[in-house]
């Protein structure tokens, strides 16, 4: 399917980044509609897809061009369900849930999120000590996993090849929007492979624990909270008076 021509593209994730200041999202909305160019949302989130879908309704969100789930080991492109369907056979390969879960059970202080989902397998955990277990015990017995720990207690292990880092590349790539001027923003731990993506990246100012000590060359530290953050970045970036990395 030809793909269209993107200029700019804003891949964000949503609860603590794009949500969670109404007013500043508004006012970066409102940004977006003041520019000549057209801004692409992708929202690349820790929920499943009814869950994300429930979130953009009752916050009123506008809808995505595509909307990565699932810490980024589902992709749903709403224009190209095709590339959705070859990201989850590419992520597939490899995957064993149940040795996962098995490994899980022998650890005390985790508890599995009930996800209607099979491409990863979520925890709870009471403190960094169990999660630290878990992902050894995977390591040791060699079961192929991504290990993801985010705000002090999610638990996140996903197949080997997925991740929100690697998802959005993987979509960047067959939508042939490597030309865009990309923005990446995000507020916590699973969000931190796809902020060194070699793009513009923005670190919101309430980001969580994990992210304080992030520093990179293309990764802007925003004062700002939330979508207030992401304004402060992208004119950081993409303002008309800094033309740094404008195409």
């Amino acid at each position: 399917m030809p793909q269209k021509s993107v200029s700019h593209l804003l891949a964000t994730d949503l609860d603590g980044t794009f949500v969670g200041e109404g007013e500043e999202l508004r006012k970066l909305l409102l940004h977006f509609e003041s520019l000549e160019e057209n801004v692409t949302l992708v929202y690349v989130t820790g929920r499943h897809l009814q869950s994300a879908k429930q979130l953009i309704d009752e916050e009123g969100l506008p809808f995505p061009e595509v909307l990565i789930t699932d810490v980024g080991s589902a992709l749903h492109d709403f224009s190209d369900s095709e590339i959705g369907n070859e990201w989850k056979a590419k992520i597939e390969e490899g995957w064993e849930p149940e040795r996962v879960r098995a490994a899980a059970r022998q650890i005390e202080g985790l508890r599995e999120q009930e996800l209607p989902v099979s491409c990863r397998v979520s925890f709870f955990a009471e403190d960094h000590t169990c999660a630290e277990e878990l992902e050894k015990a995977l390591r040791s017995s060699r079961i192929p996993h991504q290990f993801v720990y985010s705000s002090g207690r999610d638990v996140d292990i996903l197949p080997l090849q997925a991740g929100k880092g690697k998802a959005l590349s993987y979509l960047i790539q067959k939508k042939k929007w490597q030309d865009a001027n990309v923005l990446i923003a995000g507020d916590s731990g699973n969000d931190l492979d796809m902020l060194l993506l070699p793009y513009p990246a923005v670190i919101v100012g309430n980001c969580q624990e994990e992210l304080k000590n992030v520093s990179g060359d293309l990764i802007y530290r925003a004062k700002g909270h939330c979508a207030a953050g992401i304004l402060e970045g992208w004119k950081h970036y993409f303002s008309r008076t800094d033309t740094r990395l404008a195409k």
